[in-house]
């Protein structure tokens, strides 16, 4: 149960208003009263979903305004509260308005630093982890610039621990993420898993998964596999939907239509094409941590508009731009994993000249990263990769009977039971690295 292109559907007068002035609590009375009615079967989808997206937007948004103050003393130094209210008038915070009330996004002092990095310097503790991944990353693109490229074995997991406990007799279903032979990737092999008995999706389908039906309340995978560092494009299936629009976060609305041509205006040949659509996305484009993906109504859409995201609104908006300039693309997803870490992540393949192009607009991003890494990560594609999905918005195997908590892809796994989806807020997961071992 992945189709969610009834989020097409507008919202009744009244719901989207009062959802924007905050009115949760009237939203669900309205909404209430429309589906008590004969409405369209979309309309209807649309508006139970509404339900949830809203309980979903509460939980991204947990903090109180004195919540938020004391982060802000807390990590920034010198901080004075009166500085909130002035970001706030400049729109660099991510808050809301939920029945009368401020509340604040989870992350929203990370979004704060990104859209005014000079931030920085007054932060209370140094980023032990992203010093050692910048400089990984960029000894590695030097490395491979001259030519030199390597294939590791990767050893990792996955531990995924049920909170939500549900009626005796009553049995959890879990699918978790395992590494696809694809692209780059190759050798995959379970090595453990947890509970022991598993049904394993085949290798055909676009997001792997192994899945597993318990009691249980805690989940384990632990796989190896081989990667290999690419330069330039690798070869791979072409489908007609690599062109085609996915509703509703590829769609081919007029604004991106008309931006689109505007990108690519005078330019013929394709490749020239893929790489300024790139370089737009990439010098336009902040990145920032977003809300559930899940309470979006069209992602491309709102990267473009907005002009902020992260990796996987980069990625969406580049796939959908390249679609309707005439190139097929598709999404491309798992981890990125490093010795020392691993945490989900999101990129694009596009096709040129016979050939998938690996294309990571948010880790190529210029803004934030600069020009070696931007010149790089269009066509080249270091080892720090799970691929566990590469298509987006697949169905699992078995099918999920409920809503996802992402249905954009799997990177740290998907749960229900009989009566429901279990929420994010209903579970844990833990991404771990056992060995990456050059071969």
């Amino acid at each position: 149960m992945n189709d969610l292109s009834f989020l097409t559907a507008s919202l009744p007068y009244g719901v989207e208003e009062e959802i924007a002035r905050g009115n949760f609590t009237t939203a669900r009375r309205i909404i209430k009263r429309y589906l008590s009615q004969d409405i369209p079967k979309s309309l209807k989808l649309r508006l139970e979903y509404e339900l949830e997206r809203m309980r979903r937007l509460r939980i991204d948004f947990p903090y109180t305004r004195e919540r938020a103050l004391q982060i802000l003393r807390r990590e920034l130094k010198n901080f004075k509260d009166r500085e909130l209210d002035r970001w706030m008038s400049e729109g660099i915070v991510d808050y809301m308005l939920i029945d009368g009330k401020e509340r604040f996004f989870v992350r929203f002092l990370d979004n704060i630093i990104f859209l005014k990095p000079e931030l920085r310097k007054r932060k209370s503790r140094n980023d032990k982890l992203g010093e050692y991944l910048r400089g990984l990353i960029n000894q590695t693109i030097e490395r491979m610039n001259s030519g030199d490229t390597h294939t590791y074995r990767v050893h990792a997991g996955i531990k995924l621990h049920i909170k939500k406990r549900i009626p005796e007799g009553e049995r959890y279903r879990v699918w978790l993420p395992l590494p696809r032979e694809s692209f780059q990737s190759s050798k995959v092999k379970i090595v453990r898993a947890e509970p022991y008995s598993y049904y394993l999706s085949d290798e055909d389908y676009g997001q792997r998964t192994v899945y597993f039906e318990s009691k249980e309340r805690d989940y384990l995978l632990e796989f190896v596999y081989e990667i290999q560092e690419v330069r330039g494009g690798l070869g791979g299936e072409i489908k007609s939907e690599y062109l085609e629009e996915k509703a509703p976060h590829i769609l081919f609305t007029p604004y991106l239509k008309e931006l689109a041509k505007s990108i690519i205006e005078g330019v013929e040949d394709e490749y020239e094409k893929a790489l300024r659509i790139y370089r737009w996305v990439t010098s336009h484009m902040n990145y920032t941590y977003v809300r559930a993906y899940s309470t979006y109504s069209n992602i491309a859409q709102f990267a473009a508009s907005s002009l902020r995201g992260d990796c996987g609104f980069m990625a969406l908006l580049f796939i959908t731009l390249c679609r309707i300039s005439g190139m097929p693309a598709k999404w491309q997803s798992g981890w990125f994993i490093t010795p020392k870490h691993a945490s989900p992540h999101d990129w694009a393949q596009v096709y040129l000249d016979g050939k998938w192009y690996p294309v990571d607009p948010s880790f190529g991003n210029w803004i934030r990263h600069g020009e070696l890494r931007n010149s790089f990560y269009f066509g080249n594609l270091d080892a720090f990769r799970m691929i566990a999905n590469d298509e987006f918005q697949a169905d699992f195997v078995p099918e999920k009977k409920f809503y996802r908590t992402d249905p954009t892809d799997n990177q740290v796994g998907e749960v229900e039971w009989s009566q429901g989806n279990i929420y994010s807020d209903g579970f844990s997961s833990k991404l771990y690295v056992k060995e990456f071992k050059r071969i």
